[in-house]
This record gives C-alpha cells, structure tokens and sequence, in this order.
C-alpha cells in the first residue's frame, strides 16, 4: 500500500522546508566529529551523491556525510548478511527493498519512500568510431554491428543490469527481431560486457568501450550524449529512500532523508538528471520517524 504525502494548505516543499528548518535549526543534537551519516546508495547516483546531496548536507547541517556505491541487489544483499553498517539505504528499485523485509530478512527494514525515477538510455563516447552512426541509424542497429564495445552491468547485482535485459527483450518484439537481445548482448552475463555499476561512466569517457546502458541521470550528470529510447520499451529506475532499523545513528539519518525530501534536495535532484515524483511511503507507516510522518498521510 502506498501512502502520499499530506496535501495541506501549504506546498509539499514548504512543508519539507518548514522541517528541514526545524531540523537544522539545532533540535536534535548534532553527531559528533567522528561520527557521518552512512548512506549506502544505488551506484549511478555516485556524482549525485558525492558531489551534489553530501556536500549540500553537511553545508547546511554541519554533520558528516559518507556515502558507499554499489548495485541496489549487491548492497541489499551486503545490508542482509550484516557486512556492512550503515544508516540510510538508497535503492534504483523499490522492489530490492522487499529483501530486507519481514523477520526472514532480517526486518532490516520496515518502510520505504520512493522520490524520484529516471529512464534508461544509451550513452555513448563521441570518440568512439561508431558515434556518427547513431545520427543516422536506428540504435539497435549499431549495437549489432561487428566489433562495438558494449558496457552494462550485472542483471544479479544491479537493477540497471537486470532492467537493460527488460529492454531488449521487449525491443525484440517491438522492432520484430527475435534474436535481438542475443545479437547484442550474448548471454545474460557475457563477462565480456558486465562491469561494476560504479565504473561504467569512467570505462566508457577513457573508450574502454563505445556504449553502455544507463540512466538518464548518469549520462546528464556525465555530459555523455545518450540516444533516448521509445518510450513504450523505455523501462525506468524508481528511486527511494529508507532508514535502517538497526542505524547506528538515527537522527542523523532522519535529518539526511528530511534534506534529501526538502526542497535543497530536490532541487539537486531535478539538476542532475533525475525526474521527480511526489515521494510516496510504501510499509509500516508507524515506522517512520514522527518528523517525517507528519508530512505523510496516515489514511488508507
């Protein structure tokens, strides 16, 4: 079940800020100089993360932000197994949560917001002696062509992986060619293509390879030209946002999830490619720190 944000006399963002506000403003002591938020999060939001919501919170709070990149699956599975402490969890697939709850998974978590989403596409290097190609002819065509490098990530570990196997499968169909997805991708993990999530962008600015799949919000941030794919093939990553059960620091990490819903949070969302959703909870709303609740509808 999901429940929306309140709709009150005043705007979703004014309601974020006026938290946001009260947050900041000292209400809750502050963690320690050797102490960070820890944010696990889903890899193609690193120049998001790093460079853009980190930063930003600890200007405006004065806490530490220290964030970890890795695939939604592999860090899903990494918070399950206990091997590794963290404080906020951000997936690129709501459906990763749903392995972290319940007593059989550990009840690791309770309750997820989804925020934000961003289609995938197909990025490519301008450098690349197949760019001029995607001017002309129908993408699914230059990626079959002999000898172009293809970068994705694995269908296992990474939601992006598992969605680019979505694409060409239901390509296929669209563009009636049966053996598409074997034609450019081989098996479902060729090795030949399958690459940590946080490592395509760079493999493919340094021409390791000519083209990958992304999302939307990897190659805006990146500056890297991406061909937009038809909208009725496109699938898309889904955002969201939780707090541990277990975190280490609580209120910390409530404030971090108050900025990152806020309006300062949302605005560097927007700039760095991702398209914004009115954030919606999914899970035991009970959970979620009184702060947050208040601006989240409790009816059914």
């Amino acid at each position: 079940m999901q429940i929306k944000l309140v709709r009150r006399k005043r705007s979703v963002a004014g309601a974020l800020g006026l938290l946001a506000t009260a947050l900041w403003a000292g209400r809750a002591p502050a963690v320690s100089a050797q102490q960070a938020v820890n944010v696990l999060y889903a890899g193609s939001l690193v120049n998001l993360m790093e460079r853009g919501i980190g930063p930003a919170f600890e200007r405006t709070t004065g806490e530490r932000f220290q964030g970890y990149a890795g695939g939604s699956n592999g860090l899903a599975s990494q918070i399950k197994g206990r091997l590794r402490a963290a404080d906020v969890f951000i997936s690129a697939n709501p459906k990763v949560n749903a392995r972290l709850m319940g007593p059989p998974n550990g009840s690791r978590v309770s309750w997820y917001i989804s925020f934000a989403q961003s289609p995938l596409v197909i990025g490519y290097n301008p450098s690349s002696r197949f760019a001029a190609d995607f001017k002309g002819e129908p993408w699914y065509r230059v990626l079959m062509q002999p000898g172009i490098r293809i970068g994705r990530t694995d269908p296992k570990l990474d939601p992006k992986g598992a969605l680019t196997l979505q694409l060409m499968s239901q390509a296929a169909t669209f563009y009636g060619i049966t053996d598409l997805s074997r034609r450019v991708l081989g098996e479902p993990e060729n090795p030949a293509q399958v690459l940590p999530e946080e490592a395509l962008v760079g493999r493919l600015q340094s021409g390791l390879i000519d083209v990958g799949f992304f999302y939307s919000t990897e190659t805006a941030d990146a500056r890297v030209p991406a061909v937009t794919l038809p909208a009725a093939i496109a699938p898309k990553a889904v955002y969201t946002v939780t707090i541990l059960r277990d975190a280490p620091h609580p209120a910390a990490a409530d404030r971090f999830v108050a900025f990152l819903l806020g309006p300062g949070g949302r605005r560097l969302l927007k700039e760095h490619g991702l398209a914004l959703q009115k954030p919606a909870l999914t899970g035991a709303a009970r959970a979620v720190p009184r702060d947050l609740r208040s601006l989240l509808d409790q009816a059914n």
